[in-house]
């Protein structure tokens, strides 16, 4: 697995992917839906199954002498790292947006801890859609990717628009921290439980639909 997972990291990493990263200074954008900014480490996955479509890497991944299981494996690892690098990078753009800008949000959910936890879970949907539609035909990327993204945007469309229209949002959620702060620590725990589960979900499916491939 160390392998495959370096292999992913020096042939199939695209340099949109890198730069996608750097993407988490939108949280430094005032008035702006942040949920958006991880939509853009989802991108860079797409960037990199891509580009490997393009090179012939499932082509030659197969002949590696390796289960075909463990090409999954990798590659949700390889993206599993770069959504934890985003999230990590969101955290530290987020703690800047407050000391420049203040944490409140006009246009949906503040720069708050349950900010993180609803976008790890929008990471998990994500994944559990994409994934298993990716390797059941990886020369389809964009249609996986595209159903994957219009589903994450339903998504951040229906937790922007929570944040005015249901109370718990409103006065407890889509609030400065540290105020209500047992909430949204509750909300980051059920959104990191939920984004490993739908993660670890996604990669079971994945595995079973490439097996069934004949590449």
């Amino acid at each position: 697995m160390k392998a495959l997972l370096y292999k992913e990291f020096r042939l199939v990493t695209h340099p949109m992917t890198v730069l996608f990263l750097l993407l988490s200074a939108m949280l430094l954008i005032p008035n702006y839906p942040l949920y958006v900014t991880f939509f853009y480490c989802t991108l860079g996955i797409f960037f990199a199954c891509l580009g490997g479509r393009e090179n012939g890497d499932v082509f030659y991944s197969v002949l590696l002498p390796v289960q075909k299981r463990d090409l999954v494996r990798a590659r949700i690892l390889f993206s599993v790292v770069f959504e934890s690098a985003q999230m990590i990078l969101a955290v530290l753009f987020s703690l800047l947006r407050i000391r420049l800008l203040g944490a409140q949000n006009a246009a949906g959910m503040d720069a708050n801890l349950a900010l993180f936890g609803f976008s790890m879970l929008l990471l998990g949907i994500f994944n559990l859609t994409f994934f298993p539609m990716y390797y059941k035909n990886p020369a389809k990327v964009g249609k996986s990717f595209a159903v994957a993204s219009v589903l994450m945007f339903v998504c951040i469309l229906i937790l922007e628009s929570f944040c005015f229209v249901l109370p718990i949002f409103k006065e407890n959620l889509d609030t400065p921290d540290p105020q209500f702060l047992s909430e949204k620590c509750f909300v980051l725990l059920f959104g990191v439980i939920f984004y490993v589960g739908l993660t670890f979900a996604a990669d079971k499916i994945a595995e079973r639909r490439f097996a069934q491939l004949d590449v």
